[in-house]
């Protein structure tokens, strides 16, 4: 009986290469794959850009990058700077800069008291966002109101939909 290996063989240049011309190819569409060069470490493929992806230490990875929980954030925090942006800049706002502090964890919820497996766990972000500029308090509430707005934002409070497939060997 064969164990499986501990990770994935070294991603060799051929491969990455032609994971990257595919990636760029392709409008909208992430690639990821194995790096070989740790138990979890992941490189990401988006467009013309290159990322790793990879668990802490101490959940057995080599930190060689973020895990996905923090590139989730990052993905929340990035569109809701950027909306906020977008938006400000339309009504010639005095908005200088955005900072989004996010953080992501599981909690129980009051609304599964009565649920059957006590243990229910509810995925809960804190998002905090930090309005740098001049502005009035109406323009820092109509803010607040648009954040919640941002394309990602609402992608991640709906329900989503996702089709997993396999390639043929």
């Amino acid at each position: 009986m064969s164990h499986a290996p501990a990770h994935a063989p070294l991603l060799a240049d051929r491969d990455r290469l032609a994971l990257q011309t595919e990636a760029e190819a392709t409008a909208g569409r992430v690639i990821v794959t194995d790096s070989g060069r740790g138990r979890f470490e992941q490189l990401l493929f988006a467009g013309r850009h290159l990322m790793a992806a990879d668990e802490p230490v101490a959940d057995g990875g080599a930190d060689a990058g973020a895990g996905p929980y923090d590139l989730l954030l990052m993905a929340l925090g990035a569109c809701t700077s950027m909306t906020l942006r977008l938006y400000a800049s339309r009504k010639h706002w005095p908005l200088e800069r955005t900072v989004v502090r996010l953080t992501h964890n599981r909690r129980h919820s009051d609304d599964c008291r009565d649920c059957p497996d006590k243990d229910t766990l509810i995925d809960h972000i804190d998002c905090t966002i930090e309005l740098i500029g001049p502005l009035e308090p109406t323009q820092r509430e109509r803010l607040l109101e648009i954040a919640n707005r941002c394309p990602v934002h609402r992608t991640l409070t709906a329900s989503v939909q996702i089709a997993t497939s396999l390639v043929a060997a």
